[in-house]
């Protein structure tokens, strides 16, 4: 028995393939070798595909279960600190964008109701593709990457309200008002629907079901939450996206996200492969050839537009221009509730012949050109930021009292005050170290500045930003951003600032090291391989290893860069074998206590190297070193000491700094 379905799906994952593989080789994207598929085995190619409405189907089940991982890698937490860029940034954007649309369009003759309607439709942008590309280059938690994600979401909602009125714009009657406040009412309920669920009953219900070890039941337990939230906000009226992103959040405030986001991740992309196939099918060639320049004029302008509006409006949320640059290019393409929306359209009479066509043509192009766009956009940040712009807009419109700015020297600077950034501050004020922070989110910034955080806001691609900081005078600098782009602008403009900083960047990626280094990085940690320093430490302390001997494996590790665990062939010395280069001397640090007996006496009276045969190498008091320290110099509280000596000899002097009695 011949099933059309499956056929469909046969051709379409075996087109798939030989397209990839050719788009691989040329360094195509894979979502345009989707869109390819797509035209290729669409009604308008070769008309391979036949069960067209269940292929429909098939993608929006992809939609589904990308924003439903999209919204269980985020969480509730994270969505209230964008909630400013949702409101304010999203509606500023749709309406800034229909407002352009719409004066175009009457400009060019269409009607007012289509004219209108024109507006919704650029005024949306593509989740899918947006999303999955930030995704993929890992840029989901940076600036842009929030504030894409933030506008994002407004749009999903605004689309509801959008089609309530296209049915007014084409001059049908009806209660509208009415059917509004029903909405959101029904809204009003979806948000304490997932606020409760988020907070007392998944957790409970996947607590009960973890506890049965039941890989099955744990995955369609997590696969049942994520439809069936997605299937409720569609009864009422709003888009199964959305829903499917609210039952993300759901799962992210339980304990085991990590765990259903590796579960649904398979099925995400190979159902999310339908959504790009299908885009690709609606695009008539035949058409397409008739008119290619006029239509490719068209999506230029439809990507310039967008990408100045969403570019101005996040300037004016208080980023700097180079986070408004690569917003304005993420969002600059038709999106995928554009079509949807359409269809409505269609069945108005708003789009209809040529109009429609025209619309497809375009949307599709905006969407093949979005992967290279994105890819572009940091190289395109760097040229605008070269030319002679005002310094405000640069730096961004930062609407928080300014920090009082005083000269540091010899201080630690610290870009980015995410996870990583506030556990080095807070290190830093346990050591007593001086230190300034650089942060791009204004939010953050005012909250941490009212604290009493020293922390600048700022874009520190920018040299001025830098030289702010006082860079050219600081000892460390630390990079502790997502953004893999700005983070080699910043080791080249930080190496160029100041040749003598120690320079310490952290990436994600294994890939990245090499760049940075040659950047001028002094260290590079790697994510992925201090996780697995990490995972063979607690290996080995459980197999009763002696911790020094551990302690010198780990130098061994990272002394290379890593090199044991990059390359596969290169055999690691076994712990007993690992020496150091002085294996007999080490150096220890030590804090004199204000009670202990030394404090007062000079270092010529202490006399720590014949009486306990070790070597004071430099001694620090408040931010000043003194290297080699002479005799006459008497030690005070809170000096630290840096001594040399056999590890027994350092046994020795462990307690002399904060014993009343001297030894």
């Amino acid at each position: 028995m011949e099933i059309p379905l499956l056929n469909d799906i046969v051709i379409i994952f075996g087109l798939s393939i030989v397209v990839l593989f050719v788009c691989h080789r040329f360094r195509i994207p894979s979502i345009v070798g989707f869109l390819l598929t797509g035209v290729l085995a669409g009604p308008h190619g070769l008309g391979l595909i036949k069960a067209l409405h269940e292929v429909e189907l098939l993608a929006e089940v992809g939609i589904v279960l990308l924003l439903f991982t999209i919204g269980i890698e985020f969480s509730l937490k994270s969505l209230v600190k964008i909630k400013k860029s949702v409101l304010l940034g999203g509606s500023l954007q749709v309406m800034l964008t229909l407002l352009a649309a719409f004066f175009i369009a009457r400009f060019l003759g269409q009607a007012f109701g289509q004219a209108v309607f024109i507006g919704f439709l650029a005024a949306l942008s593509s989740t899918a593709i947006v999303l999955k590309l930030i995704q993929e280059r890992a840029e989901v938690d940076s600036p842009h990457g929030r504030t894409t994600l933030a506008i994002l979401i407004y749009q999903d909602v605004i689309i509801v309200p959008m089609i309530l009125f296209t049915p007014l714009l084409a001059g049908a009657h009806g209660n509208w008002g009415e059917s509004l406040l029903i909405l959101a009412l029904k809204g009003i309920g979806i948000i304490l629907l997932v606020l409760v669920s988020a907070r007392w009953i998944v957790p409970y219900v996947l607590y009960q079901i973890a506890r049965t070890r039941n890989r099955e039941l744990f995955l369609l337990s997590v696969v049942v939450i994520g439809l069936g939230v997605a299937w409720v906000t569609s009864m009422v009226g709003l888009s199964l996206a959305l829903g499917a992103f609210l039952a993300g959040l759901i799962i992210s405030e339980s304990g085991y996200s990590h765990h259903a986001l590796g579960n649904i991740l398979p099925f995400r992309d190979v159902f999310t492969s339908f959504f790009f196939v299908s885009i690709g099918m609606l695009l008539d060639i035949g058409f397409l050839l008739q008119e290619p320049a006029l239509i490719a004029l068209i999506a230029l302008a439809v990507l310039a537009l967008k990408t100045v509006i969403a570019g101005v409006v996040t300037i004016l949320l208080g980023f700097p221009l180079r986070t408004g640059i690569l917003v304005g290019l993420g969002l600059s393409q038709v999106g995928e509730f554009s079509f949807i929306l359409s269809k409505t359209g269609v069945e108005h009479g708003l789009l209809a012949g040529s109009t429609y066509q025209t619309f497809l043509s375009v949307s599709v192009l905006t969407m093949a050109a979005t992967p290279f766009i994105i890819a572009a956009a940091p190289r395109v940040a760097d040229i605008l930021l070269r030319l002679p712009l005002p310094r405000r807009l640069v730096s961004g419109l930062y609407p928080a009292h300014e920090i009082e700015k005083t000269r540091k020297k010899e201080h630690l600077v610290i870009i980015g005050f995410g996870v990583n950034g506030k556990n080095l501050a807070r290190a830093a004020r346990v050591g007593a170290i001086p230190y300034v922070i650089i942060e791009m989110n204004p939010d953050v910034v005012r909250e941490q500045g009212a604290k009493g955080e020293t922390i600048y806001y700022g874009d520190a691609t920018q040299e001025a930003v830098l030289k702010h900081a006082d860079v050219k005078d600081a000892r460390i600098v630390v990079v502790a951003i997502n953004d893999p782009a700005a983070t080699r602008r910043i080791s080249e403009i930080v190496r160029k600032l100041n040749a003598r900083v120690h320079l310490i960047v952290r990436t994600r990626y294994v890939q990245e090291m090499q760049p940075l280094y040659e950047l001028g990085a002094d260290e590079v940690i790697p994510e992925e391989f201090e996780t697995s320093v990490e995972i063979f430490t607690r290996v080995l302390a459980k197999y009763l290893i002696p911790r020094d001997e551990i302690e010198k494996f780990i130098a061994e590790v990272r002394s290379d860069g890593y090199e044991m665990f990059r390359s596969i062939s290169k055999v690691p010395m076994s712990v007993s074998e690992v020496k150091l280069h002085l294996p007999d001397v080490e150096i220890s640090t030590f804090r004199v206590d204000e009670k202990s007996a030394v404090v007062g006496k000079s270092l010529a009276r202490i006399d720590l190297r014949k009486k306990y045969g070790v070597t004071l190498l430099a001694l620090r008091r408040d931010s000043q070193v003194v290297s080699n320290p002479g005799g006459a110099i008497k030690l005070g509280a809170d000096d630290i000491l840096f001594v040399l000596g056999a590890p027994d000899r350092i046994a020795q002097v462990t307690n002399l700094f904060d014993n009343p009695k001297e030894g």
